[in-house]
């Protein structure tokens, strides 16, 4: 044998206990920044990706699909983005997405699954079977959203790369997904030969923006400096696994779904925003333990303008609710939060926030997994002195009243994270930074 075939670990010949010496650690690369919501979505994810993104190099989305609407207002203008990232408005800055719907820089990765349009009947077949079987529905937006990642999961979607690739082939998976579909649901029509040809005249159109998105994150992660920006659609209470099952969406909005989404290693996330309303919003069903039915919950959704971006669907109103959002930071660990629309709060004389839950008059440490026993928790409130004064115009923290200040420390003391943004207003001027 060879002396270097005979070589043995450092210590090994005389029994020392001294470790082997390690090789050094290939660098980290480029770090992403998230942007993640922290309630049941809506709480302006899209301003502070917008803020963000005008020193970004890149924007992703890595997960979800158009069932999530994001509005930014920029030099008067309204902009909703229901699939794109919302920092595209940004001229300089590449978008990349994973999930894609039929159709700035546009890049697709090819393991996109495609949101077909009989994944959006199927939704709306779905959500009707519900209401009768059970006599409540998901409230899911009908996008397709929930049928596409279900045939993602058994293993009969389609994706990016299936269409680019042999047409044939594709037409005869495609035509085989169509029929399993028709033979669930008798009632769907589906013109397949029609559709078939829209999806052939996209191939021309969308493949050269089609990238293999795996070996496309890697050399933005580790070639030149660059500022990676990920946005994440819906928020933590929708996650698939932890959020409010089983009225969640169908992916992990979590920071898990980063890694998952794009194809790359934990060990390139960086700063995890969290954003959070000043109060807490929901759309459709689902437990809501700080909801307000009332003239508060009235107020709270019209002075807020509470409509769902993409439903066009009143939101549902409460107070703010540090135990979920304390639930959210477990999860995903965040290293600063924006509160957003701190402005709405301003005619209050006096603001509630929930602090702990009680279950059978016993204080519990946890967020509820199980529906029944969320339905019924009892939110435990600590009431603060509201500001009763104008905040719209403050452009720094030392602008606002004090108890506006008092109310954003009370937040950040309690979930132990602190507040890097406020937002008082739609523009992106309103977004106050603290540091």
């Amino acid at each position: 044998m060879s002396e270097r075939g005979s070589q043995e670990p450092a210590g090994a010949a005389n029994g020392s206990d001294s470790p082997t010496k390690q090789a050094p650690r290939p660098p980290v690369g480029n770090r992403v920044t998230v942007v993640l919501g922290a309630q049941w979505g809506d709480e302006g994810k899209g301003k502070v990706v917008d803020l963000l993104a005008q020193d970004a190099d890149m924007v992703c989305r890595c997960q979800g699909g158009n069932n999530a609407g994001h509005t930014v207002v920029v030099d008067s203008v309204e902009y909703d983005f229901h699939l794109l990232p919302s920092g595209i408005i940004n001229p300089k800055v590449t978008a990349f997405i994973v999930v894609v719907k039929r159709l700035g820089k546009l890049i697709i990765s090819d393991r996109a699954h495609i949101v077909f349009d009989f994944h959006q009947a199927v939704d709306g077949v779905q959500e009707q079977q519900r209401q009768e079987q059970a006599g409540k529905n998901l409230g899911t937006t009908k996008k397709g959203i929930g049928p596409v990642y279900s045939a993602k999961a058994a293993r009969s979607g389609l994706r990016i790369c299936d269409l680019l690739a042999d047409f044939t082939q594709f037409s005869e998976r495609y035509k085989a997904l169509a029929q399993q579909y028709k033979g669930m649901y008798p009632t769907l029509e589906i013109d397949i030969e029609g559709e078939l040809i829209k999806l052939k005249n996209y191939v021309e159109r969308i493949k050269h923006m089609v990238r293999d998105g795996v070996h496309y994150m890697y050399e933005a992660l580790h070639g030149p400096p660059k500022k990676i920006l990920v946005e994440g659609a819906n928020a933590a209470l929708l996650d698939i696994d932890f959020g409010t099952y089983p009225f969640v969406t169908s992916s992990n909005c979590t920071v898990g779904g980063v890694c998952t989404g794009l194809g790359m290693p934990p060990q390139n996330v960086g700063e995890v925003y969290g954003v959070v309303k000043a109060y807490t919003t929901r759309v459709g069903i689902g437990a809501f333990p700080s909801e307000q039915s009332n003239e508060i919950g009235e107020l709270l959704q019209t002075r807020g303008k509470e409509v769902g971006v993409t439903t066009g669907r009143k939101r549902r109103c409460g107070w703010l609710d540090l135990v979920l959002i304390k639930y959210a930071h477990m999860i995903n660990g965040f290293t600063a939060l924006a509160l957003t629309k701190l402005d709405i709060l301003d005619v209050f004389a006096e603001i509630k926030v929930g602090v702990s839950y009680k279950v059978d008059n016993q204080t519990i440490p946890y967020f509820p997994a199980n529906q029944e026993v969320l339905q019924h928790v009892e939110v435990q409130y600590e009431t603060l002195p509201g500001w009763n004064s104008d905040t719209s115009a403050a452009r720094s923290f030392e602008e606002l009243p004090e108890n506006a200040q008092k109310y954003v420390h009370f937040i950040e003391g309690h979930v132990g994270v602190p507040v890097k943004w406020i937002g008082v207003g739609k523009s992106r001027e309103s977004m106050i930074q603290l540091f």
